[in-house]
């Protein structure tokens, strides 16, 4: 079982990694508000996937108090710049389809790596 220490540093890390990405590469017309908006998010999106809370719409706007259509513009921009990963599943009612997302695998790759910075 890894270390309350380890268990910190690793979380740390997976910070430190997403706010170089998101921070330090900016997109044609996207302010730092909308940045700042997309570190909070995969902060969350990140503790969400330690509990092992599958990463859907309907989870995050109940973890986060937000808006579907407010949740839905900050994760795209995720999926967008590759750090999140959508597969499209189907609904567990059994109609329709669910948008749901997993953080990227390069993300934890890098960390392994120690490519953080």
């Amino acid at each position: 079982m890894p270390s309350p220490l380890a268990s910190q540093w690793k979380n740390l890390a997976f910070s430190a990694l997403v706010l170089r990405l998101i921070m330090d590469n900016p997109r044609d017309g996207e302010t730092a508000q909308s940045r700042l908006k997309q570190v909070g998010m995969i902060s969350i999106l990140y503790h969400m996937h330690i509990g092992q809370v599958p990463l859907t719409l309907t989870n995050i706007v109940e973890e986060t108090g937000l808006t579907r259509t407010g949740v839905a513009e900050t994760v795209d921009q995720l999926v967008q710049r590759k750090i999140l990963t959508e597969t499209l599943e189907k609904n567990m009612l059994g109609r329709g389809t669910a948008r749901r997302f997993h953080i990227a695998p390069t993300l934890f790759e890098r960390l392994k790596s120690d490519e953080i910075l």
